[in-house]
């Protein structure tokens, strides 16, 4: 009967798997349907644009040729119009000195036929029909303005579609993604040295498989790929998967998308838990920062032993209540304990986030502690908390804390702690966040989920989350759990701190920090 059931409820998985493929496909095919007849309606858009530009084109050029045939007439019938007249006139005085010559032959009078001939040749000299140039200033061809489209008319008529590339294809095995950077590549499925750049679309989402149509996030884009393959550099994972696409572009146009994938971006996410924090403490969404001025007014008493002999610097004591907190949350920190823990909890696997303090914090801690912290406690104080802890007020300190004892670190405190926890194999490390260098680790056999936990005064703290464990950490560990025992461990019996055995002599110890 049980296996029976077993069985249903796997077929019954794979029933609403399959529907939600089906789903989103359906989806998909309404959304490309509906773009078709959006995108057809826009291209034929864009070819009566363009034809209408090519229309204007040609309707400006035959004006202008034709203002320059008008001008050209214009011109020569001007200037046979002058020739004309000059002519015309010139004829006339030439008919009147004919007639007048005729005449004189007929005069018998020796003296007035020299006097005639005289007149006669003197008008012949200054006559207008002997200066005019009888050639046309303009000939009646016009072959000068004709046009001849022989050779554009063949262009005309091969106009085609623009010649678009081909979709590419991303290479998933090329694909790579560490140290929250995602490097993506791909290839053309077939040669085409026409193109000319790629874009490269990504989106976040919290769903595995082919990218839906109906997702949170827009696609991002990243213009003017020249190669077949990308790198996104400084991302922040807080999403489970990003989808990715890539099409290539030549000088005119952009070709289809490729195929989307799916690849994973798992990684740590949490945020303050303000229900937790101390009400000095100003609680946003990825920083919290010391505020003297939290609670002030509020008139009630806080008393208890854990406040003694606190090992943290503090101002003057100011009386305070916590704020009524939400069904189900813990009590606010408060006393002495300025801290704030991790609204999530990591109960198995591998987790990695960074935090930096301002430059001028006085005291700070950075660890993991079990939910039930007390309100009171301090983190390093007790046995289910572990930190470790910077001072910079009167005497500058950086050590180790756990179970109120403490291990001075023989190493500057880095502008930047990244925190490593692997639950599973019980070990919590700290690192310079910007070489990775190794500055201490616990052993520790956890026995209930952790929280990631904060202490800060005078100053504050940014946190990082959504990284992935980087390289040089995973390689680092790998190193470490090899060399198998190699630890130092805090003294349960002197408040100071014994060193039994280091890791290697330049490097940080280890310590064997067991619950009792």
């Amino acid at each position: 009967m049980d296996s029976q059931k077993d069985a249903l409820q796997r077929i019954i998985a794979t029933l609403a798997n399959k529907n939600e493929e089906l789903q989103n496909f359906i989806e998909t095919l309404n959304h490309t349907l509906g773009r078709v007849q959006v995108n057809s309606t826009q291209v034929v858009s864009d070819l009566e644009e363009e034809f209408d530009t090519l229309y204007s084109i040609l309707d400006e050029m035959k004006e202008s040729m034709t203002n320059t045939i008008k001008q050209d007439t214009v011109r020569k019938s001007h200037e046979l119009q002058n020739q004309l007249t000059q002519s015309t006139s010139a004829l006339e005085s030439a008919e009147e000195l004919l007639e007048f010559a005729n005449n004189a032959l007929h005069i018998t009078d020796e003296g007035d036929f020299t006097k005639a001939a005289k007149q006669i040749k003197d008008r012949v000299t200054m006559a207008p029909a002997f200066r005019l140039t009888l050639k046309p200033k303009a000939t009646d061809n016009m072959t000068h303005l004709m046009v001849d489209f022989s050779q554009e008319r063949p262009l005309l008529q091969g106009l085609k579609f623009l010649p678009v590339p081909r979709a590419p294809e991303i290479v998933l095995g090329d694909c790579l993604v560490i140290d929250n950077e995602v490097t993506v590549a791909w290839r053309m499925p077939v040669e085409d040295s026409k193109i000319d750049h790629y874009i490269l679309e990504y989106r976040k989402t919290c769903h595995e498989g082919l990218p839906r149509v109906k997702d949170e996030q827009c696609w991002e884009m990243v213009d003017d790929v020249k190669s077949t393959e990308h790198t996104l550099q400084g991302l922040r994972f807080d999403t489970k998967f990003m989808n990715f696409r890539v099409r290539a572009c030549n000088k005119a146009a952009a070709g289809d998308y490729s195929d989307p994938v799916t690849l994973e971006t798992r990684a740590f996410n949490f945020g303050f838990d303000s229900t937790s924090s101390h009400l000095n403490l100003k609680v946003e969404d990825r920083s919290v920062e010391w505020d003297p001025q939290g609670g002030k007014g509020v008139d009630s008493k806080v008393k208890g032993k854990e406040n003694k002999g606190s090992g943290t610097p503090s101002p003057k004591r100011t009386s305070v209540t916590r704020s009524p907190a939400p069904r189900g949350a813990r009590d606010r920190f408060t006393g002495e304990s300025y801290t704030v823990l991790g609204d999530t909890s990591m109960e198995s696997g591998q987790h990695y986030w960074e935090v930096k303090p301002q430059k001028d914090c006085k005291s700070y801690s950075v660890g993991l502690a079990y939910r039930n912290l007390g309100k009171f406690e301090q983190l390093g104080k007790t046995n289910i908390s572990w930190c470790i802890h910077v001072n910079n007020w009167l005497q500058n300190s950086f050590a180790a804390k756990h179970n109120n004892k403490a291990k001075n670190l023989d190493v500057a405190a880095p502008d930047s702690i990244g925190v490593y926890c692997d639950f599973d194999r019980g070990q919590l490390s700290f690192y310079n966040a910007e070489n990775k260098q190794l500055l201490h680790t616990f052993k520790v056999k956890f026995t209930q989920p952790v929280v990631p936990a904060f202490m800060v005064w005078c100053g504050g703290l940014t946190l990082s989350t959504g990284l992935q464990i980087p390289s040089a950490v995973r390689s680092f560990q790998k190193t470490e759990n090899g060399l198998g025992g190699s630890n130092s461990s805090i003294s349960q019996q002197d408040p100071a701190v014994a060193c039994d055995i280091c890791l290697y002599d330049k490097l940080p110890s280890v310590d064997s920090s067991l619950m009792p």
